[in-house]
């Protein structure tokens, strides 16, 4: 597991610390059992595609998806050719009634990653077939350092929080309100609660907020 150069920067001090070596044990243990999500070479990947002065934009997932070819380290994202799950149908109907995207043919949001938008889950590795089965073991702590990073940065963020656990797990580091940044808060878009999120109109919200700070907006057509 390689972390682009930038957030390697700003997190040293937290990779170094006995907890996420611990964390690198448990996941060398786990390779040996069973197969984890993602490859290992994607565990980082929204650091990869979102480099720390980039970001513009932090979306909160809870973990990967846990079925075979799926997840590839981008949160709700997953690789050209997989059926779009769920959750992110529901995402592309807010997308298509807000800011009037075409309809989307693939899952993949590796464009809004590269545009600034830091598609994090709260875990970044899932045993197969199992969701949450690496709640727990430091992912947590590691994640909750990236959003204190980006919270401390006087450059101001949009975070969009979907569902309960991605606005605790913000609301741990950032108080709602917080001056400087945005906070978008609205149900989880899975079919359970997806009517409490559709109609949000987080995208455009965001994108007025990024242009009144002078930033360019997220173009959030997905090929």
């Amino acid at each position: 597991m390689r972390l682009e150069n930038s957030w390697n920067e700003v997190l040293k001090e937290e990779l170094n610390l006995p907890f996420f070596k611990d964390l690198q044990t448990f996941l060398e243990e786990e390779k040996r059992h069973f197969h984890i999500y993602p490859p290992e070479d994607l565990i980082f990947n929204a650091f990869t595609h979102t480099p720390y002065d980039k970001v513009k934009v932090v979306i909160v997932g809870q973990d990967p998806y846990h079925g075979p070819g799926q997840a590839h380290g981008l949160a709700f994202s997953v690789l050209p050719g997989v059926k779009i799950p769920p959750s992110l149908k529901n995402i592309y109907k807010e997308l298509i009634e807000d800011v009037k995207i075409l309809p989307p043919k693939m899952g993949s949001l590796t464009s809004w990653a590269d545009q600034g938008v830091l598609l994090l889950n709260a875990t970044l590795t899932v045993r197969d077939g199992e969701p949450k089965s690496h709640y727990g073991r430091g992912w947590e702590r590691f994640t909750d350092k990236v959003i204190e990073k980006l919270a401390d940065r006087k450059d101001p963020l949009v975070f969009l929080l979907w569902g309960k656990s991605a606005q605790e797990k913000v609301e741990r580091v950032l108080v709602t309100g917080d001056p400087g940044h945005l906070i978008l808060i609205a149900a989880h878009p899975s079919p359970f609660s997806a009517k409490n999120f559709l109609g949000c109109k987080h995208f455009s919200k965001t994108n007025e907020q990024l242009i009144a700070w002078g930033k360019s907006p997220i173009n959030w057509q997905v090929p």
